[in-house]
């Protein structure tokens, strides 16, 4: 006798209301995550910063002539050389030329004994 029991539903109007706010927070969430991703990948400097890391070790090693200037990808390379207090600083700068971002990296070598 227990399957005959009657189970309640649920009216049309409050099915449709939950499916629409169901449909409405997996779009804002969907809106969200893509926001999130876009972002991570249009200011993303991990390979720029490579290449950085590259020039300041041929800097070191005097393997590349100053000033230099590069382009890479979308970014702009350029490095000046001053003396102060018997160290050479380099600078290294690079721009990009699609969003303006601008990455400085300075670099202090001592003098030659």
């Amino acid at each position: 006798m227990a399957v005959l029991k009657k189970v309640k539903a649920s009216t049309l109007m409050e099915t449709l209301v939950a499916s629409v706010l169901i449909v409405v927070i997996f779009m804002v969430a969907s809106l969200i995550l893509n926001n999130l991703f876009s972002n991570s990948i249009k200011f993303n400097t991990q390979k720029i910063e490579n290449e950085l890391n590259a020039i300041e070790y041929a800097v070191i090693t005097k393997q590349l002539k100053l000033p230099y200037r590069d382009d890479y990808e979308n970014w702009q390379i350029s490095s000046s050389e001053s003396k102060a207090n018997g160290m050479n600083i380099v600078l290294l700068e690079a721009k990009n030329k699609n969003n303006g971002k601008f990455i400085k990296k300075t670099i202090v070598i001592e003098g030659e004994k």
